[in-house]
């Protein structure tokens, strides 16, 4: 089931995916404004954390254009993945409320937060919401694994 995703056409799909979900992380989360500001601080970003949630944030676009590529076909065969399209809907959700880079810039959730007064930022958290991206792949790679295993026919 796997490698039917990296055949045509869809691999078009899975590539169409992944680049528009960056696409609208980066604008969700205004990682294109932020970037502006990374050469005036230099000194004071933190590269580790920066590049771990940009590896975290390629993941998670990978995982959802898997996910949505394999529900696709899922679909076209006619069977049920009403939980699995639950969990890409989650995930993806996830995926654009961490942002691009969960410590530098708002995301989506804090942004609704603010529309309601109420104060809200992921470097509030432990490991500044890098712990999320993680929560989110986990859920991301389990639905993958859902929708890939075979069930056993009995003879």
């Amino acid at each position: 089931m796997i490698k039917k995703i990296f055949k045509r056409p869809y691999i078009y799909f899975l590539i169409l995916i992944f680049f528009g979900y960056l696409i609208l992380n980066v604008i969700i989360s205004q990682f294109y404004i932020t970037i502006q500001y990374i050469p005036k601080y230099l000194e004071t970003i933190r590269w580790g954390e920066l590049l771990l949630s940009g590896i975290f944030s390629l993941t998670i676009g990978i995982l959802i254009a898997i996910n949505s590529v394999l529900i696709y076909i899922k679909f076209k065969e006619r069977k049920k993945i009403k939980k699995q399209a639950l969990l890409v809907s989650l995930g993806t959700v996830g995926g654009f409320a961490t942002g691009v880079c969960s410590a530098c810039v708002a995301g989506l959730f804090p942004l609704i937060f603010g529309l309601f007064g109420v104060s809200f930022s992921f470097l509030s958290l432990p490991f500044k919401g890098m712990e999320i991206q993680l929560l989110i792949i986990g859920i991301l790679i389990i639905n993958i694994y859902i929708l890939t295993k075979q069930k056993s026919v009995c003879t």
